[in-house]
Parts: C-alpha cells; structure tokens; sequence
C-alpha cells in the first residue's frame, strides 16, 4: 500500500513539474516534449508513471499526443462566441491564426435519423453529407459533418469544399447564414471523429449541434460537431 501511495505521488510531483515548465514558459505552445524514455531518465522512474503524469496533463488539456510524434504543448485555445454570426475561417484569421478545411467525403444520401427532427424531413428524403476536418496551424482541432438541403443548394457536390462552406453559400446561391440554433455538451470522440483527427477513440471532446438559417429564416443546413477538448473556449456577454 505504501509502495502504491509512493508511486501516485510521485506521479502527481512530475504533473505538477512538467506542468510549472510550461507555465514558466521553459515549454511553449507547440513545443515537443521529451520522449516518454528521456522523461523516465529524468525523473528516474518507470514508463508506467511517466504515462499517467502525461495522461494526467492531457486531461487538463496542457499537452496532446499527435499520432506517432510524440507529446505537445498545447496551442491557446481557439475563443467562440455563439451569439457572433462568423465561420471557422474568419474566427481564426480574427485570432492570428492559420485556419485550413479538408474535405474527407461527400454524397448525397438519405438523411440519417438524428438529424430528420431538426432539418424537418421524412424518411427516405436525400440530404447532400459532407465530411471535413477543421485545422487552426495545421493541428486538426474539428471534425465536422455539414447535412445541406440539395434543394436550397443544388449541384454542391460539384463545388470546391475544401475551404469556407459559408463563402460557396454566399458566392454560389445568394444565402448567407443569419442565425442559428446552438447546443453543445462535453462527450467523448467516437471512432469516425478520432480518426479524423488522429486522436484517440474516447478522448474528452466537445459536441456543438448547429441548426443554420438562412437570410430569409429558412433553414439552410444542420452541423455536427466534435472539437478537441483543449482547443476550443466558449464565451459570452450578457447585457
């Protein structure tokens, strides 16, 4: 038991001194840290340990693992007020950052069931899926998946959607979003999101459900979200 209590602090000392480096700016955003085999040396403990500090870290959203590469200093989060009418894009360039969308897959199929209620179609309708990853300086920080209307925006599929979906709505079709119905609640990444965004199947995330409006207050399309946990901050000012 002792020997137990031992290791948990010691684990919990090496959180809480690789969390004082990054705080004190020995490790910036974007930083690599130590393999996990140089953080065993340095600390002089097992592999075990070591992981649980980073576990640890991870959770509080200071660090993240990139397939393959090792362990990172988290970047800022990204700052998202609901009550703004702007897209991805905009928002990152707004904050200084490097925005990027890349188009997985897209079709035209039959609505799926979650999203009839909030599009107000029956079984059997077509709706066009698109599925995209989001990127804020090439770190993949969303993954999304765009249910649109064909026939608000006909012959989509055949557009470039690799970037602003807002931009091809404005250019294309004469729509502009104008208001929304949002919802957003902590879960975990399931497979197809975390693979998408080459994080772990399980890992904390964000899920924001949007019901998108158009100009006219029709609806224009429905979004399904997933954020990493420790990429997005949501705010708002009431009056």
């Amino acid at each position: 038991m002792k020997q137990l209590q031992g290791e948990m602090a010691h684990y919990l000392q090496i959180k809480e001194q690789l969390q004082a480096r990054i705080s004190g700016g020995g490790l910036r955003a974007g930083d690599k840290l130590p393999s996990e085999r140089e953080l065993c040396a340095i600390f002089s403990t097992t592999r075990v340990t070591i992981r649980e500090s980073l576990a640890q870290l991870e959770a509080t959203g200071a660090i993240y693992r990139a397939d393959r590469r090792g362990w990172f200093v988290t970047p800022e989060r990204l700052w998202l007020d609901p009550t703004q009418n702007t897209n991805f894009h905009r928002l990152c360039l707004e904050q200084g950052r490097t925005p990027r969308t890349l188009l997985l897959s897209a079709e035209k199929t039959r609505v799926p069931s979650e999203v009839m209620p909030p599009l107000a179609l029956e079984p059997g309708d077509q709706i066009y899926l698109l599925r995209r990853v989001r990127y804020a300086d090439e770190r993949a920080i969303c993954y999304c998946e765009n249910h649109c209307l064909p026939q608000r925006v006909p012959e989509l599929l055949s557009r470039d959607l690799n970037g602003s979906l807002t931009e091809v709505y404005q250019q294309h079709y004469d729509l502009r979003y104008s208001s929304m119905h949002l919802s957003f609640y902590p879960t975990a990444l399931p497979y197809g999101a975390a693979t998408a965004l080459g994080a772990m199947v399980g890992l904390p995330a964000l899920l924001l459900r949007r019901l998108n409006y158009d100009q006219h207050g029709r609806i224009l399309d429905f979004d399904i979200e997933y954020w990493r946990h420790d990429s997005l901050r949501i705010e708002v000012d009431t009056l």
